[in-house]
């Protein structure tokens, strides 16, 4: 039995979470013998749904191993983040063969793995081939979407892969659409340079998110319409928004957010497999990137691109409470919570028979950051203590 105590992140009241095993047992009022403010916040463990690496290994790495998978998975609960999607960009068949066998492996072998990963997301490979919208993925593998060759992935991954983003323009995408989603597999839109039309199909055809919306675009697209605002106004869909401070600006997070609700809206870091890394420059297979000592990562010949995010998580809530004057509940729920809804998995509550996916935190408020005490996954302490 393990007793955790702290302040709720849903109304700041202090309780005691009483659990057995990966269960919460009970969730009961607490009283501290001095200021409930000396008291951490406690809140269910941040899911995060794109994350390609740590720390200078990328999932699409074709030289990946399950060990480095466990590393790269490992390291993510010091964020307070319990559950993720690995993440494999736009890369050869071989290399994303490589990837989901490794991460089949890792899960496959490793309990508390299998507990961490609900799915893979496999980003591209088909995308806009267009400059500004493909971002940092490699245009040598950006290819049409090819029922039969995911088929194949989702086989080697034991049928991990449950998010797949595309953009909408690219040959067959509305029919591997129209086949993926009633196996299971959740589509989202990005990386585009779709017309609204072509939007519009997508969605008809079963596309229900939106990968980090307003990112993955040209520097310069027409004032309207265009596929920003076309996935902004469309309610079917639920938008993905990197808020770790570079890739959105204060007054595109809170008009996101207004347009979709917080109920409708995932925060996501998009750390890159650079995440973790010194600043200075890097090579990887779309070219030289550079991580810039503001923590930027940004496409060394183009700087107006970026390749991702050097945040984390727990970073990215603290920044959208800034930006958007969000309450720590809705933002802690945007990134856990909304994050299991979309991919239709079980959401980890405060409540009893919830999984036992904990974070302790301290947090002053907006403006302060999230600083990680402890975290735990299906009733195991992963990270820190909880005296």
């Amino acid at each position: 039995m393990l007793q955790l105590h702290g302040r709720s992140y849903m109304n700041a009241e202090p309780i005691c979470v009483t659990v057995e095993g990966e269960r919460i047992a009970r969730v009961e009022p607490a009283w501290p013998e001095r200021e409930a403010s000396e008291w951490p916040w406690i809140a269910p463990g941040l899911f995060d749904l794109q994350i390609n690496g740590h720390k200078g290994v990328w999932f699409c790495d074709p030289r990946l191993s399950a060990e480095q998978v466990l590393g790269i998975l490992e390291a993510h609960f010091e964020f307070g983040i319990t559950r993720l999607c690995p993440t494999l960009i736009t890369a050869s068949f071989e290399a994303l063969a490589a990837g989901v066998t490794a991460i089949r492996t890792a899960c496959e072998s490793t309990p508390w793995a299998e507990k961490m990963v609900p799915g893979i997301h496999l980003e591209g490979p088909s995308i806009s081939p267009e400059d500004g919208p493909r971002g940092a993925h490699p245009l040598t593998q950006v290819r049409p979407a090819d029922w039969d060759e995911f088929q194949r992935l989702q086989e080697l991954s034991g049928n991990r892969i449950r998010l797949v983003t595309l953009a909408p323009e690219t040959d067959n995408a509305v029919e591997f659409i129209r086949q993926a989603v009633p196996s299971g597999v959740t589509i989202s839109i990005g990386h585009t340079a779709a017309t609204p039309a072509q939007v519009t199909a997508a969605i008809d055809a079963g596309a229900t998110l939106s990968t980090h919306l307003g990112n993955g675009a040209h520097g310069l697209i027409r004032r309207h319409p265009n596929y920003i605002w076309e996935q902004l106004g469309d309610s079917r869909l639920t938008a993905c928004i990197i808020t770790d401070g570079h890739h959105l600006p204060a007054s595109v997070i809170r008009s996101v957010v207004r347009a979709k609700s917080t109920l409708h809206t995932i925060i996501t870091c998009d750390s890159a497999g650079l995440a973790g890394c010194p600043p200075g420059r890097y090579q990887i297979e779309s070219g030289e990137v550079e991580i810039l000592a503001e923590g930027k990562i940004v496409v060394a010949a183009n700087p107006q691109f970026l390749a991702g995010s050097a945040q984390l998580t727990n970073e990215c809530v603290a920044q959208a409470i800034r930006a958007a004057s969000l309450s720590l509940r809705d933002a802690w729920d945007m990134a856990s919570r909304n994050t299991a809804r979309a991919l239709k998995v079980e959401e980890h509550r405060l409540a009893r028979g919830s999984r036992a996916d904990l974070v302790l935190f301290d947090w002053q408020g907006p403006g302060d950051e999230i600083h990680v005490r402890s975290t735990v996954a299906a009733g195991e302490l992963r990270f820190g203590n909880t005296e």
